[in-house]
């Protein structure tokens, strides 16, 4: 593995890390903001000039950014077809126009001391500036006079904006300076060329993609010249005539070593595959060592030493293919001391929306080893691996020669030969895993800093990212850097040449200078080496985080510890002693500076301990890695007091050197006196157990710190300390009087002691011996129930005369408890159950005493009573906490059972509260009842509750909605019966999320559903759980879907008034899931929303104080909506730094609106009953308001609104104003705003008067004409009335006319088709090969014959034709001519690889697993497996069961009786194959003869009626659909038909005289090919008919011809009846002499041209006819249902005996396959406990009919040549769904609403349902089956059908899936333990290894 790719396995390794990000390690130091675009830089390393090009400008910067000189170079006069202007006598015919001018290259030559600058105008002229002032030209080109200039030393860069130019300066090893430029073809034919049709290309002659040219400014002659001679020498040129498969984009130019690197796009591949890397690396040698002469011209061609490979970033499939920038880079590797040089480089995917980008990387040493290989493999031994460039005009040929035995040398190697081919190019690419992937990155700089590579990269939206790897190239840190206005990054990025600890770079429009590190951010050692930034260290003598470079001392040794030495390195201290009493006469203190400081010679060194006060310190080693000092200490009366109940002080030290601290620690100051008084109960023992060194005065009892030779008893050890022993003591009842007996360790006799219980009263210990004391009499008393007192012993006398509290250590405190029984005991059993606690209290006299009070004593206690139960219902699966409160109930938990009925209630000990309550979990019941509770308690007998208990069984009935969003909050109802039941009730999602109830009653539950858990969840469960118990059944949990989050994508208007109330639109999409809309205006108010439709919301503003800004976001059912998805990565949230969040739209609040009357009058005078129209103005806004927006009332009356603009609008009432008042207020209103803006004056009344009776006389008019109408309306409904009556008397008689004939023709079909079936024909069955391919690939034969069987006819074309093979897998394996040998080694591996039963089962479930390995690819991989595996079908039966146990498995777990329902995985897919192979035999043998006869017999049926040849509806069908529901008059008629050419004799044919031509055409071929296979027949559209009338005229009879009749504006087809064909009558056939262009299929006719019998929709449009069609009678479509029962009864003969034929078992073919398999299903049931005989029923089902049979009726194509018509089909799938529900378990639930097809088959079903019931346990009965005879059989059916198949294309076609999933296969493989085991992964990776790049020529993909 070439180091880049290890270097990049590290990476990814780690990348996948929560990586820490900090804003603020980069900064901006400083910026240059320019106008226009920017175009290129460079920077100065001596003077730190910076010199910036941009459009139209160049600008020349100090170091600081600051503008020193600017110059214009644009726009100027130019036009593309011109010549320079610089060129003598060449003048333009075309306009010149201005042109801005696009810098194209910026380049330095510090030895000459000038610039180039080149730009886009004037054919990319360059010109040369001066280094100091940019601004004047250093050397003027072409000279002035100069003549001998040509367009070749002008035309350098590239002359349009969009086109690519690349460039550096180097010298020769003459010491000439030389310009290598690469620029973009713009030529004619390309893009950038003037899109006017000229045929002038000015730059196609003599600019090549890459030349290079002298730079001498000395020599102007030769100044911009391919200088070599001969001059074509220096150049790469591409032929013009394959310019456009060569279309450079150049990237960048750079030097390593005596070579130069251009990186390129060839754009010309843009489009093709993803995986074709479009990037390429050219290197070309140059001249700048080892001269060959001293003088003379450079011999070397450009072309020679020219060679290129493509660079891929990334692997299989996941390739980024277009190369952004590149930078060269020397990086510290862990395979040596010193730097590699390794090329890193920023690539992107073509055509990706998502701007995915990553970051590659590529060692300089594998690139020139590939190029040595490559010259080697050119010469010695020519592969595709390289191949010469013949599109380059000073190329040497077009292919690799071989040149014998030539051994090449190494300078030819590298650089080529002008002997050897060149130039050329390798084909394979170098490859590199990404290090790193981002969106949007455009450019890439890496520095090497303390052995730490630092990568740079900028991105397409103003960021710059810092990763900082370790040595071992793990990633330490990353940050970024949000640059100025979020603009792209340039590709180009340079290190200042002086500093490398600042990054130029430029943006489209700032330059910018940027610190590459923000050390003093961290403040500590630790927190600065572990940040992970290689820039920072730790300064050791100025204490503080920095870059080398900042640190003074930096470069001493020890001074600065960079991040690669660790924190384990900085500064330490340690203090000896650690520990100094204050009593103790220590003079200094020892200090050990360990970690990384410098030597300490010669520094001032001080001890510190607090501002301002300091010693000097001792230094005893001031030099090497740990030193030594010594601090004086400060006065005791210096340091602070030591703060009371503490016995010590921390005193903080640190080192300051010269001034600055260093280091710092601690000592503390210790006080043992205080140590002895802090705990005074134990004072000698806590005074000995301290962390530092105290002594025990006993005589004194004093803690001391020093040996005193006075004294010689002092302790030292707790052990030997005076203490009394802890002893249990029983509790006492209060008020008695109690001796105490007290154990003492190291006390002598004889003191005088004393016990102290904390209380007034004291009482003397005697002595009893030298361990033993004794306190006599100790009465203690409490009104609790119980009180503890501590007891301590106290010495009576006092120490030096003082009085003073001594008391005897007591480690371990001794308690007494006192107790009270007439406290907290009110019944017998609280006061009997204190025994357990050591209360000797006894219940007499109705109370509880002690013991010893009680005269007559009974411990017994009366019955339990129970006063209340909850709760008082639970689910039958018990666990419910029931609450049992009362009196008596129990002394103890363990004498207390609870029972319900008779099943126990398990108690629960720890919420036991003795004789009141008591909580048990309720048991299982095994159904539904109530029961009383009754409780048990020893001795005392059983108590009943009042209240009984429910076991209930709750049920949910419904759900709503069973949708929502992914983001939550919706609102579910569920509704059912005892839902609010037990002590908990919760709601689970998918038993791992909980929806919240809010609200509950016994049929119902409200909840609010959760936040999707995953990106990927649609459907999940929801299930009422009771009593922490998880999902019990399936009628508790209903199925919830989590749709795709509503989107809002814009509000609409944006601004709002004041007063609120403005209505605010929502669009976006998804509102359907909404059920609550909350607008949040963010620093305002909030307000509830409607929803209108699925993507409009409307909300209503709220109100505002003042006029503002701001900001709205939505809840959407509760949740804060936060844009399209609620899933956000951290990316996104990075992206989205600084920038408004998602879901937040802008909304701005303005002032008030305002209205005004035209003349600003307030009072409007009206004189009422005429119309009042007022003018209202609007103030100036800029609210945009609509019409509908506003409101104007008169009064309590509206006034329409009637025009409207932007200044104003009119408002009208045209009713009558009246009021009791004289004046009306005229109110505008605008959502909440309100204004009155004038009033109106009513004046007098007298006019009202007149207009009253007026209106009168108007009123007594109308209803005189009313009464008159209305007599003529009468008269006429009665006509009406009759002729209905008529209507509906003739449409009665029909319809009876109808049901009689329907019922004849049930009598007597039966008869006269059981006659007319021919059963002498033969079955054309299928070959096995055939019938295997299309039942294993259903859809793609289906595409294969109708591309395949395109039957041609010659003259000679009726004999008979075999079948095509339709399916490659029947063809033989042919391998590609490119198909390398091993490609058959490798195939066979697979195939035994395939053969290890352990490697296919893993391969099969890891490909499973993936996401994107649909159920197409798993149906294929299991036919291609069941294919390459048919030789060996007990293997194949073996893998089968083994992954139908893990189905099994995984079903089992879940829902068994959904197993095998679907076709899913490529297990069940395999058992379908299995089923057809198996029974295939069984087929046709047995089921093909009565099948084939039920196929035939409802062709017959179907064409015994009328059939519509254009929307296919026959009189006659199964299928309501199907059903022509009208009747047409149709007669049968006998035709006498002869065939030329058939050598048969005429025949007499049956038609209808409703048939169509093309229908009569049919009929007669089937009478004549009825013994043939249908693949066989020729079609309708293929043969003539002609008519021989009684005078020997014949007729070419036709569909359409001039003679059709039109009908509805249709065109009517021909029929029989059209043509007057009599009864009879004599037909001729023939086959047509060639194709012609005839009508077509007719039932692909255009239904709105042409007719046959019915119009489309018939049914629909009957209704609509008029009158005038007297000859079609009116009558209710569904009369005709009768036909299908008339139809169904004549195939029930037929359908019957199909029906027995598959469900019976023939004594001498029984179905082994079927037994064997039943019989394993049903073993497996056994093993997981399935007892439930209806899953058993349903695994058989799906298993066989379902899977197997279903699809054989379906597609009688599988089995038999015939042709299956869609009219078939449609019956055909009617017969199939009787035979599911015949097969189901359910009972089917059927009414007048149910479709007919399900009502066809009703009756029979049950009887059906039987014969299945029966089957299943015949098969049942049958003898078991052996392995070993299963084993056989199979071996039998193996050898039938031997190489019937091309196995090795199977083997092929897996291949691919293996290859497609190889990563996961081999995951899969290393962590099966015997696959690891037996090396198959490894046997794997050869397969690949010998398979991998080879093309195989198939002609599917299976």
């Amino acid at each position: 593995m070439p180091p880049s790719i290890e270097i990049a396995v590290l990476l990814l390794g780690v990348l996948t890390l929560e990586m820490r990000r900090s804003a603020s390690a980069l900064h901006v130091q400083q910026a240059f903001a320019s106008p226009n675009h920017t175009n290129n830089f460079v920077v100065d390393p001596v003077s730190k000039k910076v010199y910036l090009a941009t459009v139209n400008t160049v600008y020349q910067l100090n170091a600081t950014l600051s503008v020193e000189v600017e110059k214009r170079t644009g726009p100027v006069e130019d036009n593309l077809l011109c010549h320079a202007p610089q060129l003598p006598q060449a003048p333009c015919e075309h306009p010149k126009s201005l042109t801005d001018n696009h810098n194209k290259l910026l380049k330095l030559d510090r030895d000459q001391g000038v610039v180039v600058v080149c730009g886009s105008v004037y054919q990319g002229f360059c010109e040369l500036r001066k280094m100091e002032n940019i601004s004047e030209i250093a050397v003027e080109f072409p000279p002035q006079g100069e003549k001998t200039v040509f367009p070749s030393m002008l035309n350098i860069a590239a002359n349009h904006p969009n086109a690519s130019t690349v460039g550096l300066i180097f010298k020769s090893h003459g010491g000439n300076t030389r310009l290598l430029v690469g620029a973009t073809y713009t030529g004619a034919g390309t893009p950038f060329f003037p899109k006017n049709h000229s045929k002038e290309d000015l730059r196609f002659e003599n600019t090549p993609e890459i030349a290079i040219r002298s730079l001498n400014v000395k020599d102007l002659s030769r100044l911009f010249t391919y200088d070599i001679n001969p001059s074509e020498d220096n150049v790469f040129k591409i032929k013009q005539e394959v310019k456009t498969k060569n279309k450079l984009n150049f990237v960048h130019a750079f030097i390593q070593k005596t070579y130069s690197y251009i990186a390129f796009n060839n754009d010309a591949k843009t489009g093709h595959k993803e995986s074709q890397p479009n990037s390429i690396l050219a290197r070309i040698c140059l001249d700048t060592e080892n001269p060959r002469k001293s003088s003379g011209p450079e011999i070397r061609k450009l072309t020679e030493s020219y060679i290129q490979m493509p660079l891929q970033c990334g692997f299989n499939g996941n390739i980024y293919n277009r190369l952004l920038s590149v930078y060269p880079a020397e990086i510290p590797t862990d395979y040596g001391p010193d730097p590699e040089p390794y090329l890193f480089g920023v690539f992107a995917k073509e055509r990706q929306t998502d701007r995915k980008s990553a970051l590659c990387a590529f060692k300089f040493g594998d690139i020139e080893e590939e190029i040595r290989q490559g010259r080697r493999n050119c010469s010695n031994s020519p592969s595709s691996d390289v191949q010469v460039l013949d599109s380059v005009i000073q190329g040497s040929g077009a292919a690799c020669i071989q040149k014998g035995n030539l051994v090449l040398q190494p300078e030819q190697l590298d650089c080529g030969a002008a002997h050897l081919q060149h130039p050329l190019a390798l084909r394979r690419p170098l490859r590199a895993i990404p290090l790193f992937e981002y969106p949007g990155l455009s450019s890439v700089s890496v520095d090497n800093i303390h052995n730490h590579t630092v990568v740079f990269l900028g991105t397409s939206n103003g960021r710059l990212r810092k990763l900082t790897l370790l040595a071992n190239m793990t990633l330490a840190n990353q940050w970024t850097l949000k640059l100025s206005a979020s603009e792209a990054v340039h590709h180009i990025m340079t290190f200042d040449p002086s500093d490398r600890n600042f990054l130029y770079l430029m943006t489209s429009h700032h330059m910018l200078r940027v610190g590459v590190a923000e050390c003093d951010r961290w403040k500590s050692c630790r927190d600065c080496l572990g940040a992970g930034d290689a820039h920072c260290g730790w300064c050791t003598l100025e204490n503080r985080c920095t870059i080398q470079k900042e640190c003074a001392q930096g470069t001493l040794a020890r001074s600065w510890i960079s991040m690669g030495e660790g924190p384990q390195q900085c500064p330490s201290m340690t203090l000896t002693p650690p520990e100094i009493s204050i009593s103790a006469d220590i003079k200094d203190v020892g200090i050990l500076i360990n970690g990384s400081v410098p030597d300490l010679v010669g520094s001032r060194v001080e001890c510190e301990y607090g501002p301002g006060v300091s010693t000097a310190a001792t230094v005893h080693l001031d030099y090497g890695p740990a030193q030594i000092q010594t601090c004086p200490l400060l006065p005791r009366e210096n340091y602070q007091p030591i703060l009371p109940g503490t016995d010590h002080l921390t005193v903080s030290v640190a080192i300051k050197v010269n001034g600055t601290s260093v280091v710092s620690g601690s000592f503390i100051m210790y006080d043992c006196e205080r140590t002895g008084a802090i705990h005074p109960k134990m004072s000698c023992v806590s005074c000995l157990s301290t962390r530092w060194k105290c002594y025990w005065d006993q005589e004194n009892h004093l803690c001391v710190s020093s040996k005193d030779e006075s004294k010689h008893n002092l302790l030292e050890n707790a052990a030997s300390c005076p203490s009394l022993v802890a002893s249990e003591v029983p509790p006492m009842p209060t008020e008695m009087a109690q001796d105490f007996i007290l154990s003492l360790s190291n006390i002598k006799e004889g003191e005088e002691l004393e016990c102290d219980f904390g209380t007034e009263q004291r009482y003397e210990a005697t002595w009893l011996n030298s361990s033993a004391v004794k306190c006599s009499e100790v009465t203690l008393s409490t009104n609790q129930r119980s009180q503890v007192y501590h007891l301590n012993l106290r010495k009576r006398q006092g120490f030096n005369g003082r009085r003073r509290d001594i008391f005897v250590d007591s480690p371990q405190p001794m308690k007494v408890e006192v107790y009270n029984c007439g406290v907290g005991s009110s019944d017998c059993s609280q006061c009997w159950g204190r025994e357990d606690q050591g209360h000797l209290c006894g219940w007499c006299d109705n109370s509880c005493r002690p013991r010893d009070d009680c005269q007559l004593i009974r411990d017994q206690c009366p019955a339990p009573e129970i006063n209340k139960i909850s709760p008082s219902r639970g689910p039958v699966e018990g666990g419910t906490l029931l609450t049992v409160e009362g009196r008596n109930l129990g002394r103890r938990a363990g004498a207390v059972k609870v029972f319900i009925g008779d099943v126990p209630c398990i108690l629960l000990p720890e919420r036991y509260t003795v004789s009141v309550e008591l909580v048990c979990v309720t048991g299982r019941s095994t159904h539904a009842r109530t029961d009383i509770v009754q409780v048990d308690v020893d001795q005392s007998g059983v108590g009943t509750s009042k209240e009984s208990f429910s076991y209930l069984v709750p049920k949910l009935l419904s759900m709503d909605p069973k949708k929502g969003s992914r983001a939550g909050g919706t609102r579910v109802t569920i509704i059912g019966e005892h839902l609010d039941i037990g002590s908990q009730v919760r709601v689970r999602v998918n038993s791992t999320q909980e929806c919240i109830i809010t609200e509950k009653t016994d049929e119902t539950i409200e909840c609010t559903m959760p936040q999707a858990s995953e990106v990927h969840t649609d459907s999940v469960t929801v299930c009422v759980e009771f009593e922490n118990l998880p999902c019990q059944s399936a009628e508790l949990s209903a199925t919830y879907t989590y749709e795709k989050n509503p989107i809002i994508s814009n509000i609409h208007p944006k601004k709002s008034y004041l007063s609120g109330g403005r209505t605010i639109t929502v669009t976006g999409q998804g509102f359907d899931l909404v059920q609550s809309v909350t607008m949040q205006v963010l620093g305002i108010g909030q307000t509830q929303c409607a929803v209108l439709s699925s993507s409009m919301i409307t909300c209503l503003s709220p109100v505002s104080s003042q006029s503002q800004q701001t900001s709205v976001q939505f809840l959407l059912n509760g949740v804060l909506y936060t844009g399209d998805s609620p899933f956000s990565s951290e990316d996104d949230a990075e992206e989205e730094d600084g920038e408004p969040h998602k879901g937040h739209f802008s909304l701005e609040y303005v002032e008030d609106p305002q209205f005004f009357t035209a003349n600003k009058e307030k009072l409007i005078k009206h004189h009422p009953g005429e119309p009042l129209t007022l003018i209202i103005n609007k103030g100036p806004s800029d609210l945009e308001l609509v019409p509908e927006e506003y409101s104007v009332m008169i009064g309590s009356y509206p006034c329409n609104i009637s025009f409207h603009n932007d200044q104003l609008f009119h408002c009208t009432i045209n009713g009558l104003l009246s009021s009791h008042e004289s004046e009306l207020p005229v109110t505008v209103q605008v959502g909440n705003f309100r204004h009155i803006i004038a009033k109106v004056q009513l004046g007098g009344s007298e006019l009202a008067i007149v207009v009253s009776i007026v209106v009168c006389c108007v009123l007594l008019l109308l209803c005189t004409v009313a009464l008159v109408v209305y007599c003529t309306k009468s008269r006429r409904a009665e006509r009406y009335w009759q002729k209905t009556l008529l209507q509906m008397e003739e449409m009665e008689s029909q319809i009876r006319e109808e049901i009689r004939k329907g019922f004849a023709e049930l009598q007597t079909d039966m008869t006269d088709l059981t006659k007319e079936l021919n059963r002498s024909q033969g079955i054309p069955f299928l070959e096995y090969k055939q019938f295997v391919t299309r039942t294993f690939f259903p859809k793609m034969c289906s595409d294969y014959e109708k591309s395949l069987v395109q039957p041609v006819y010659e003259n000679d074309a009726l004999g008979p034709r075999a079948l095509p093979e339709t399916h490659p897998l029947l063809q033989d394996w042919q391998a590609s001519n490119t198909t390398r040998p091993n490609i058959e080694e490798g195939i066979t591996l697979f195939s035994t690889l395939l053969n290890n039963k352990h490697f296919l089962i893993t391969f099969v479930h890891a490909l499973e697993q993936q996401k994107d390995f649909a159920v197409r690819d798993r149906c294929s991989l299991a036919s291609l497996l069941t294919i390459a595996l048919h030789g060996k079908l007990e293997y194949y039966t073996s893998i089968m069961k083994d992954l139908l146990v893990d189905l099994i498995d995984a079903s089992a777990s879940k829902n068994p009786k959904l197993m095998l329902r679907r076709t899913e995985s490529v297990v069940e897919k395999m058992l379908t194959n299995w089923m057809s192979i198996c029974m295939y035999s069984y087929l046709k043998e047995t089921v093909g003869e009565p099948f084939f006869l039920l196929l035939c017999a409802i062709k017959q049926q179907i064409n015994k009626g009328s059939i519509d040849a254009i929307t296919g509806k026959a009189r006659y069908t199964l299928n309501e659909e199907w059903l022509l529901r009208e009747n047409i008059e149709a007669k049968p008629q006998n035709i006498n038909v002869s065939f030329q050419g058939c050598g048969m004799d005429s025949l007499s044919v049956r038609v209808m005289n409703t048939d169509t031509i093309c229908q009569v055409k049919e009929k007669i071929i089937e009478a004549f090919y009825k013994n043939l296979p249908f693949s066989q027949w020729p079609r309708a559209e293929d043969v003539d008919l002609e008519w021989f009338d009684s005078g020997s005229n014949s007729k070419l009879l036709q569909d359409l011809d001039n003679s059709s009749v039109m009908e509805d504006g249709r065109k009517k087809l021909n029929t029989v009846f059209h043509y007057q064909i009599p009864e009879g009558a004599s037909l001729a056939m023939s086959m047509k002499d060639k194709k012609d262009n005839t009508l077509g299929r007719v039932k692909d006719l255009d239904t709105e041209k042409y007719v046959h019998l019915v119009l489309p929709h018939d049914e629909l449009m009957e209704t609509k006819k008029s009158h005038r069609q007297s000859n079609r009678k009116k009558v209710l479509p569904e009369i005709y249902l009768t036909r299908l029962l008339s139809t169904k009864g004549t195939l029930q003969k037929f359908l019957d005996d199909l029906f027995q034929a598959i469900l019976s078992i023939p004594p001498d073919r029984p179905p082994l396959a079927v037994k064997y398999f039943f019989d394993f299903l049903e073993e497996q049931a056994d093993k997981r406990g399935i007892t439930d005989p209806d899953t058993l029923h349903i695994w058989k089902t799906n298993s066989l009919p379902l899977r197997f049979w279903v699809n054989i009726l379906k597609n009688p194509q599988f089995v038999f040549d015939i042709d299956k018509t869609d009219h078939m089909d449609a019956c055909l799938s009617v017969i199939a769904q009787a035979f599911i529900d015949a097969c189901s378990i359910s009972d089917l639930q059927l009414g007048k609403d149910s479709p007919t097809n399900k009502l066809l088959y009703a009756k029979e079903i049950p009887e059906y349902k039987k014969r299945v019931q029966c089957y299943y346990q015949q098969i049942q009965e049958m003898a078991p089956l052996s392995e070993q005879e299963m084993n056989a059989h199979l071996a039998q059916e193996s050898r039938k059908y031997r190489n019937e198949f091309n196995t090795n294309l199977a083997l092929t076609e897996i291949y691919k899936y293996a290859k497609r999933y190889r990563n996961q296969v081999v995951n899969a493989l290393e962590s099966n333990p015997t696959a690891r085991r037996t090396q198959l992964h490894h046997k794997f990776e050869q397969v690949i290894a010998l398979v991998e790049d080879n093309i195989y020529e198939c002609c599917s993909e299976a």
